[in-house]
């Protein structure tokens, strides 16, 4: 285990992170990251490991890794040139406005379990869009290893088992997740192999005939078969016509930093660089980190985010997204002096911000750096935990519930409580708001620091917080992860605080009018920090996650 030492600058305890001289892979699971690790040492690239740890979490991390769901990659090569590749799901054709509002005129649980709470997924085409253009290893060769984890089972870990048991109930809805997951109801113990021969098929025809079996081969029949017997919405027309949207990565500056994020349809990226800009130049971090001053301007800052979110942020292709004015540095200095230092503002009295003045969306992450310096980041997702809790009959995958992501009803909260506007309403072929944020940090235009985290709409604060943790109060890579996290998203107006932060730093919080309520967990960061030529990996002891590097 890593040496503990104290610091006085963060007050809180130092671990080490891993550190290597060449690679690293930092993932959820351990197996997904030794994998990883094996690509780049016989030659592969970060796309490559990339490509190899999506499919092998997959099988090891059914919560949130998938063939069934979608996400983000985006990568910066050592040339310096940067892509965001979005395989986010996409809204079937048969999808209507309207689609989970019931008779009382109420949004329905439709949008969260069951077949018809899946959009169109993107991971597999995702995937081989990314290895075809910049990879450099057998495609089949990448695929392998996790076909073999399906067919010969792992050791299912502590923390495997316990997310089965608590999400039991949703998963035991439908036979065919209850079978490969709960163990036909006897559960799946710490230690027991879980097979998954249906799985292992699907990621065999996967292996040898590419995305095109997913979208268009006898995977695509069975899922399509399976949708119509079960009135969900996926057609084969829906998986032919799936495509992946190569777009350009968002950049900003902090502090002299280079940050290269995600753009819309993800909010994340514009989030990230609005809430640094109110950062910069307000001396917050001056009263130190945990401190009441300090958590409370970040908490103001997130809180006049997300009001704009839920107004401003969509699919770019369906909706104009006003990126220029909500990162504009007139408006970013308007927020910064709304924020008042004493008090809290109450969040029915802060509204979306004006920009006609200014102007003429259970997750998992991963991130790795190869020897070349090229690194990626890649967060994909089912949505909710096990997402719709729907097992694909003979094909062994879990579907996502990611037509939550859209405002089921604007105006209402969904799945996460984020209320969200007209310019995230339900159309076909439409891509849900996102909260995944990828995000590359550059420092005198070199390579610095490679992170992402799951967890719904506390994503964007969370990687928000290991940023500043790192570039603000000078914490190594682990002890920027390890730090306590807090969590503002507006509505509703709560200030949710992970265990760990001083009771009277509460109190102090609390008396300037924050609702505060305490949990047990927010997020799990994998990061990579390019330091003094050698890289430091940290995956979050929230989890089971692991580091390695060679």
């Amino acid at each position: 285990m890593a040496a503990l030492v104290a610091t006085a600058e963060t007050g809180i305890c130092a671990r080490q992170p891993v550190r290597s001289r060449h690679a690293m892979v930092a993932t959820r699971e351990a197996h997904s990251t030794d994998i990883g690790l094996a690509v780049l040492e016989s030659g592969g690239n970060a796309i490559d490991a990339a490509v190899a740890v999506g499919f092998a979490l997959a099988v090891t991390h059914p919560a949130a890794g998938n063939i069934g769901g979608g996400g983000f990659l985006l990568a910066r090569f050592r040339d310096g040139r940067t892509t965001f590749i979005d395989f986010r799901e996409r809204a079937p054709e048969a999808a209507s406005r309207n689609m989970y509002i019931g008779p009382d005129g109420k949004a329905t649980s439709d949008s969260v379990v069951g077949y018809r709470a899946s959009g169109v997924p993107g991971t597999v085409r995702g995937l081989e869009f990314a290895h075809e253009k910049y990879g450099r290893k057998r495609w089949a060769d990448l695929v392998e290893p996790a076909v073999r984890l399906a067919s010969n089972g792992f050791p299912v870990s502590y923390g495997l088992a316990r997310s089965l048991r608590n999400a039991a109930e949703r998963l035991a809805a439908f036979p065919e997740s209850k079978r490969i997951f709960l163990n036909d109801g006897r559960f799946c113990q710490a230690g027991e192999r879980l097979v998954q021969p249906e799985l292992a098929r699907t990621l065999e025809r996967i292996r040898d005939r590419g995305a095109k079996d997913f979208y268009e081969g006898e995977t695509a029949r069975l899922l399509a078969a399976d949708m119509q017997a079960h009135g969900g919405l996926i057609t084969l027309g829906d998986l032919k016509n799936y495509r992946v949207i190569e777009r350009t990565p968002l950049t900003g500056s902090y502090r002299g930093y280079t940050i290269v994020t995600a753009p819309p349809p993800s909010s994340g990226g514009v989030g990230i660089l609005q809430m640094l800009g109110v950062l910069e130049g307000s001396g917050y971090e001056k009263s130190g980190f945990g401190s009441a001053d300090e958590l409370h301007f970040l908490a103001e800052t997130m809180r006049r985010y997300f009001a704009d979110r839920s107004e401003y942020m969509g699919d770019p292709d369906f909706y104009h997204v006003p990126v220029a004015a909500l990162l504009n540095p007139r408006y970013i200095r308007e927020l910064r002096r709304s924020i008042d230092p004493e008090h809290a503002t109450p969040s029915t009295t802060l509204h979306p911000g004006k920009l006609d003045t200014i102007e003429t969306s259970d997750t998992t992450h991963y991130s790795i750096v190869d020897a070349e310096g090229n690194a990626v980041a890649v967060t994909y997702t089912l949505n909710n935990s096990f997402g719709s809790a729907v097992t694909a009959t003979k094909l062994g995958f879990l579907l996502n519930d990611e037509m939550d992501d859209f405002a089921a009803k604007p105006g209402e909260p969904n799945l996460f409580g984020l209320i969200q506007g007209e310019a995230n309403a339900i159309q076909p072929r439409k891509t849900p708001l996102s909260s995944m944020t990828p995000t590359i940090v550059l420092r005198d235009g070199k390579l610095y620091l490679v992170l992402g985290s799951p967890g719904g709409p506390t994503i964007i604060n969370t990687v928000l917080e290991v940023l500043v943790n790192v570039i603000d109060f000078g914490m190594n890579i682990a002890d920027a992860v390890d730090a306590p996290r807090l969590h503002h998203q507006w509505m509703p107006d709560v200030l949710r605080m992970e265990r760990g932060f001083s009771p009277d730093t509460i109190a102090l919080l609390k008396a300037r009018g924050h609702t505060v309520e305490i949990e047990d967990h927010q997020g799990e960061v994998a990061a990579i920090r390019l330091q003094d030529e050698c890289l430091e990996g940290d995956a979050d002891p929230r989890t089971d996650g692991t580091a390695r590097g060679y």
